[in-house]
């Protein structure tokens, strides 16, 4: 049995990749550059989920397929995956999609549009619904890496980050075994840490004296349009007031599907630690 990962060069999908090696699952990476896929021997095709024509090639005798949503390619992924011989899919969703409002969140319409279309499809799915990414904040490591400052707003705004592995261990879960069809899992880190606490942590991580440095979110504001458009800039920014203070809420889904604990961000600072050096 063939499972195709897409995104291959995604974190989430490197950690799915690795995840299925060792469960001795016969892997193939789609990725826009499949030159760029890591590890070397894995089987690699070019493909574009906004390119319905690359799809059949890189469906070709697949049975499971992990996906990334992609609002401009799912209906085409669909189409093709029903005429391949519809294999089972586990999208990488993301939490607050049924409680969020799609007008005013793009993150929440993205992966609305991808469930639904799942949903209107013959094909069976498991969704994965992680809420903030630990890898988020790799968004500060250059101003770490330069000055050992991080420079924003909210120093006290809490998130349970998830480790971009227990995304994946739950992930490979779903397409190595049976029994995950038409479920949702909601994933989180193990615990609620301000933004504060994850400096801290980054801090211990790399040995380095780390200051995080509180402006005014139009400072911010400014800053992250580097990174995104008007909307996500937005609705980053609202997401942070609404947590200033506020402890988000943990899942137990990690330690009830697994048996073990979810990885903390503490853990995820020493596993990343180098790129904050």
């Amino acid at each position: 049995m063939t499972i195709l990962v897409t995104g291959g060069r995604g974190h989430v999908a490197r950690s799915v990749v690795d995840g299925l090696l060792a469960a001795g699952a016969r892997v193939r990476v789609a990725s826009r550059s499949p030159e760029r896929v890591v590890p070397a021997g894995v089987e690699t095709v070019r493909a574009d989920l906004a390119d319905p024509r690359s799809l059949p090639t890189a469906l070709e005798g697949v049975r499971k397929v992990f996906l990334y949503a992609d609002a401009h390619g799912v209906d085409g992924f669909v189409a093709a995956a029903e005429a391949a011989a519809s294999p089972h899919v586990v999208l990488l969703s993301a939490l607050g999609v049924e409680t969020g409002d799609p007008t005013r969140d793009p993150i929440v319409r993205m992966h609305r549009a991808a469930e639904e279309a799942l949903r209107r499809s013959r094909l069976t799915w498991t969704f994965l619904r992680p809420g903030a990414f630990a890898t988020n904040t790799l968004q500060w490591a250059p101003g770490i890496r330069a000055s050992g400052t991080v420079r924003a707003p909210y120093p006290q705004a809490h998130a349970a980050s998830v480790h971009e592995d227990d995304i994946a261990d739950v992930a490979v879960l779903a397409l190595a075994r049976d029994g995950h069809q038409g479920l949702t899992h909601p994933l989180t880190g193990p615990a609620s840490v301000t933004q504060q606490e994850q400096i801290d942590c980054l801090a211990a991580a790399t040995g380095r004296k780390i200051l995080l440095a509180e402006i005014g979110t139009e400072e911010y504001h400014a800053t992250l349009r580097q990174w995104g458009d008007e909307e996500k800039v937005d609705t980053l920014l609202t997401h942070l007031a609404e947590a200033d203070n506020r402890p988000a809420v943990v899942s137990s889904t990690y330690r009830d599907l697994t048996g073990g604990p979810g990885r903390s961000y503490a853990q995820w600072a020493l596993d990343h630690a180098a790129d904050f050096r």
